[in-house]
């Protein structure tokens, strides 16, 4: 049986199986595993997967060389079919949870019968995403031979990020291009009646530099990468912002009081170079 359900954004495949018994034929039980192969293979990678099957097999107590896929919590010695699930799991990247935890053997044997006590039921996920497992036991239930395996898993999805729209803004860097320069200013002098003078109010003489700045320059397209562009950046900003990081360097390697003030200060000063250049920008248009 397979299951995929949705959780916050997050999808998880449930896969349920029955392996055949340890006294059938090697080609059903190569059969089986070739299925179950297929049928992995086919849940992307991205997305979670669990496994709970009775696999009919004993993986055995101990790790020794399946590091990768087992715990030492097993139980008794493992047999063929066992090893058949710990080659799988290999094959798939995956984990034997059970093994992973530290329980009493009451709490390890899936399946009770005359006396004997086995552990053939296993729940499976994929190695990455073992410390997803909080527990892992087997509990008395109503059948009187087989027994329920309850797996405690937490998944972390993943937090959406909310996409943030940048203001669209006039490209206003690109006057430092000659072009665009002599292009804006005509624009201007047209938008201004064509003549020396400046007529009319600030706000009336702002709308048409602005007017003229959209269709000269242009305006960026609201995407944050695109605003990385500083139009007023200068050398002397860029040198205040490296004397700053090194006061940071240095207060972080010795942590006292005279290098957080300096640090503090060095803030302070490129705010101002910061402040500083953008009106000098500003006076250059």
């Amino acid at each position: 049986m397979f299951v995929k359900v949705e959780v916050k954004g997050m999808m998880i495949n449930v896969i349920s199986a029955y392996a055949p018994q340890v006294g059938c034929e090697m080609e059903e039980k190569e059969r089986f595993w070739s299925e179950l192969d297929e049928v992995v293979d086919g849940v992307p990678r991205k997305e979670r997967l669990v496994i709970g099957a009775d696999f009919n097999g004993h993986v055995g107590e101990g790790n020794r060389g399946d590091e990768e896929v087992m715990g030492g919590y097993g139980f008794k010695e493992r047999n063929v079919e066992g090893q058949m699930v710990v080659d799988f799991a290999k094959r798939m990247k995956m984990a034997v949870v059970n093994t992973y935890f530290k329980k009493k053997d009451d709490h390890r044997v899936t399946y009770k019968s005359e006396g004997r006590c086995t552990q053939v039921d296993y729940v499976l996920c994929r190695r990455c995403n073992l410390k997803e497992n909080g527990d892992c036991k087997v509990l008395d239930s109503v059948a009187r031979q087989h027994r329920m395996v309850v797996c405690r898993m937490v998944f972390e999805a993943k937090k959406q990020r909310r996409r943030v729209r940048a203001k669209r803004r006039i490209r206003w860097w690109k006057l430092k291009e000659e072009e665009c320069s002599v292009r804006f200013r005509e624009e201007v002098r047209q938008g201004l009646g064509g003549g020396k003078e400046v007529l009319g109010d600030w706000e009336t003489n702002a709308g048409v530099m602005r007017e003229a700045a959209r269709k000269v320059l242009g305006v960026t397209s609201g995407k944050r990468k695109e605003e990385k562009g500083m139009w007023w950046w200068n050398e002397e900003v860029q040198e205040s912002i490296r004397r700053k990081r090194l006061a940071k360097q240095k207060w972080d390697r010795q942590s006292d009081e005279k290098s957080r003030q300096e640090y503090k200060e060095m803030r302070q000063q490129v705010k101002r170079d910061v402040a500083k250049a953008k009106e000098k920008a500003y006076e250059e248009l």
